[in-house]
């Protein structure tokens, strides 16, 4: 067994807590809405692309993907109004926040297919500046893991979300080959997990409610060593899943399959955790919790006083809500806010008078 997988064992009582956290966190109505507000600065950001790249610049954004964006849009706005009241149906397959989900992957593997940079829904080589703009509010909305209340179909090669807690615990699986999400704050002290409620199936049986559940051996009792009687003991048997209520619940991988060289699926039981019930009362907790800053990211952040530091460029993302002045152009002063990316300017060239899109430097001139 590797190092790995010993670090992230699911006996371990700090692993659990970890593992349980973190879908709660995936799973929260406050993580969708900034899935969703992001998604709204990148369909503002590419279709002002779309309308004001001019035609001579070689990056261009293919206008055939807005419908697809703005459908997006729709659906996560759709999505979020039925999760706000605790209707969770929408993670379904063809519900709202599932389809926005594929088309959100769609159109970030989709997002410049220029055979220099792209092949086959892959990225070779790093974007062009403008086009990395782009990209980077595309990955503003995506967090690792957030596929984990998304059903997955019962069909023979289909697996649970989270096969191990490496997939949610390890660094380096927020690490990609051309951009890195960012790693969660934990809480200093996270809840205990629950002791497991009396609720156990199997895969293939229908999910009776929400929440988190997890896969466990169960050891019978026997009469005569023959006939199973009685549950005797029940043990973990892998990751921590959120499940839906009316799905089926999914297989997990058993073993390494040397002959077949593939990692055997295998049916398991499931025994609820946790029933999520959150919002349906109407009520929103809070869940501020969920989006701690790290101590080393408070001290980086820029000192208040210092608002002559402050400059970033046209693509960059705005760190500081406020009244930003483009350097060497009279009269372009915008108001943005926090996260939003910041535009190109739209000016005279000189000499010729004619009307060009111009890469600036944008200096913070008052905070918000």
């Amino acid at each position: 067994m590797s190092d790995t997988v010993k670090l992230y064992d699911m006996r371990d009582d700090e692993t659990r807590r970890r593992v349980f956290w973190l879908l709660k966190r995936l799973t929260s109505y406050s993580l969708w809405q900034r899935k969703r507000d992001a998604w709204e600065s990148f369909s503002t950001a590419y279709e002002n692309a779309v309308k004001t790249w001019p035609k001579s610049q070689p990056e261009q954004m293919d206008a055939d993907k807005l419908p697809r964006i703005f459908e997006t849009l729709s659906l996560y706005n759709r999505g979020l109004d039925e999760l706000r009241k605790g209707h969770r149906f929408v993670w379904r397959s063809g519900e709202p926040l599932q389809v926005a989900m594929d088309n959100s992957g769609t159109i970030m593997s989709f997002l410049y297919p220029h055979p220099d940079y792209w092949e086959r829904g892959a990225q070779l080589a790093p974007y062009p500046d403008k086009v990395e703009a782009l990209q980077r509010l595309l990955l503003a909305g995506k967090y690792e893991g957030d596929y984990a209340p998304i059903e997955v179909p019962f069909v023979p090669h289909a697996i649970a979300r989270h096969s191990s807690p490496g997939s949610l615990l390890n660094p380096e699986a927020y690490k990609y080959q051309f951009y890195e999400l960012p790693y969660p704050v934990f809480p200093d002290v996270l809840p205990a997990v629950p002791a497991g409620a009396d609720i156990i199936i199997s895969s293939g049986q229908r999910v009776p409610v929400d929440g988190i559940w997890e896969p466990v051996k169960i050891e019978r009792e026997k009469v005569l060593g023959i006939v199973p009687v009685g549950v005797k003991s029940i043990e973990n048997n892998g990751c921590f899943n959120y499940l839906v209520v009316d799905t089926k619940a999914p297989n997990i991988i058993g073993g390494w399959n040397e002959a077949a060289s593939k990692a055997e699926r295998t049916g398991t039981h499931w025994r609820l955790l946790w029933e999520d019930t959150r919002y349906k009362n109407g009520t929103s907790p809070d869940e501020s919790e969920y989006f701690l800053e790290s101590k080393q990211t408070i001290q980086d952040a820029p000192r208040e006083a210092a608002i002559d530091d402050l400059e970033v460029r046209t693509g960059d993302v705005c760190p500081v809500t406020g009244t930003w002045e483009a350097k060497d152009f009279e009269n372009h002063r915008i108001e943005a806010s926090k996260g939003k990316v910041m535009p190109d300017v739209l000016a005279s060239a000189p000499g010729s008078g004619e009307r060009r899109v111009h890469w600036v430097t944008w200096r913070l001139v008052r905070r918000a």
